[in-house]
């Protein structure tokens, strides 16, 4: 064998890497939520939440991305901001169970009737739970979380897969 020939072998296995790798990454997802979230207070306090998420995967079962929640009740809300990390249990199945952790911010607005007040501090959440696939982009799921300030957390998704 020549030098050439070895180059150009070389050359063509390290192009098929990354077109192989590709093909086994898990694509980006975005993720649609409504829930309920307790907090822990004089008995529990119930909210409802809307919130979106996006997953991109740099490898086959981790996913890292952004996660935005609204918290909406009578005369305050909440807004939590988090960097979500991902583990899914088991990939390219009609279910897949996961684990969720997260950092990042959680702001509260109050409305009194002398004015306003926002706080700001930081926030975590982690947990877990199921998406299923009712499509070949679509999946639907539920998970649960217990996060900072204390509450429980328990919603529905809906989620789009981004690519094939």
């Amino acid at each position: 064998m020549t030098i050439n020939t070895l180059s150009t072998a070389l050359a063509l296995v390290l192009l098929a890497a990354p077109m192989a790798a590709a093909q086994n990454r898990t694509p980006p997802a975005a993720e649609f939520a409504a829930g309920w979230v307790g907090f822990v207070d004089d008995g529990i306090a119930s909210e409802t939440m809307l919130g979106g998420a996006f997953r991109w995967y740099p490898m086959r079962r981790v996913a890292i991305g952004p996660e935005i929640i609204y918290i909406g009740a009578d005369n305050h809300s909440h807004f939590v901001a988090t960097a979500n990390l991902t583990f899914d249990l088991l990939a390219d199945r009609a279910v897949t169970p996961f684990l969720v952790v997260g950092g990042g911010l959680f702001q509260t607005h109050d409305s009194f009737p002398s004015g306003s007040f926002t706080s700001n501090e930081g926030a975590f959440t982690f947990g877990g739970g199921v998406r299923i696939a009712a499509g070949d982009r679509v999946t639907i799921g539920v998970d649960t979380r217990i996060g900072w300030e204390p509450y429980l957390r328990l919603n529905g998704t809906i989620g789009v897969r981004l690519g094939q």
